[in-house]
């Protein structure tokens, strides 16, 4: 899991922890029934803020110490589960963080939260069919308001499996939520160029410098468009600006190697 998502995904916990969605009824045993204002509850939210507080500060092992804790006291609150999940995820643990995926969605059917998170494990560990499936459930539930971010994730995973045409369904669909999303302008350039359609690329990397700066892989993207399109200026002034800004990115590298071969 990279760094960025992780940080996301713990963020948006830790809101849904401040706003008391913690408790929300499940589908099985116990918990549909449970009173979330129970001392035991409250004490093993308590827990959960504390164990997400410190996972976001990089303490994991104060941040297990107190997630275990929670899900001793109280074994069938989703949100311990779904926390305790990310955080064997980050620390490499893969057996335990789908068990308490697994957990966390029996308890709470709709938790699109965790669904959209077992997905992209999932999809991080090639199980891409599988993936897919809980990418849609956690777009099932009417009430979750970040569905760009389950359709963006479901879109890599299909450009991942090498499926461009699903790929871009799910894309559009995240941009039709959120037109400025730049990881997904990003995603569209990058299909725009690999299925020969490089108008279409140039298009999206020109909505992406709108919204956000220029990485070195939309640099990167943006000068093999311009070539194909035959366009020499934008080529040498992305090249240079590759060259300044990302001096030692593997694009820069990449750049380099190709100059070398057009000069044979």
């Amino acid at each position: 899991m990279t760094n960025v998502r992780w940080k996301r995904l713990v963020t948006a916990l830790l809101a849904v922890l401040m706003i008391g969605l913690s408790g929300c009824q499940g589908t099985g045993g116990r918990n549909q029934y449970a009173d979330d204002t129970t001392p035991k509850r409250k004490i093993a939210e308590a827990n959960v803020g504390l164990g997400v507080g410190y996972m976001q500060q990089g303490n994991n092992d104060v941040a297990l110490s107190k997630l275990e804790r929670a899900i001793r006291i109280d074994p069938e609150l989703p949100s311990a589960h779904y926390a305790i999940a990310l955080l064997y995820e980050r620390l490499g643990q893969k057996s335990k963080a789908e068990e308490h995926y697994q957990q966390a969605i029996s308890l709470k059917s709709q938790y699109s939260e965790a669904l959209n998170a077992y997905g992209v494990f999932l999809c991080n560990n090639k199980r891409l069919d599988r993936a897919e499936e809980y990418f849609m459930l956690a777009l099932k539930n009417p009430l979750y308001k970040t569905k760009e971010l389950v359709y963006a994730n479901a879109g890599q995973c299909a450009r991942r499996k090498g499926d461009l045409v699903k790929a871009e369904k799910h894309f559009r669909n995240a941009l039709q939520i959120n037109p400025k999303y730049p990881a997904v302008l990003l995603q569209m350039a990058h299909i725009g160029y690999e299925t020969g359609r490089s108008i279409m690329a140039r298009a999206y990397l020109e909505r992406l410098t709108k919204v956000a700066q220029h990485t070195s892989q939309s640099l990167w993207l943006a000068i093999q468009v311009e070539r194909e399109l035959g366009d020499k200026d934008a080529v040498a002034s992305d090249s240079m600006l590759l060259k300044s800004k990302f001096p030692d990115s593997v694009e820069v590298k990449l750049l380099y190697e190709s100059e070398r071969n057009e000069r044979k």
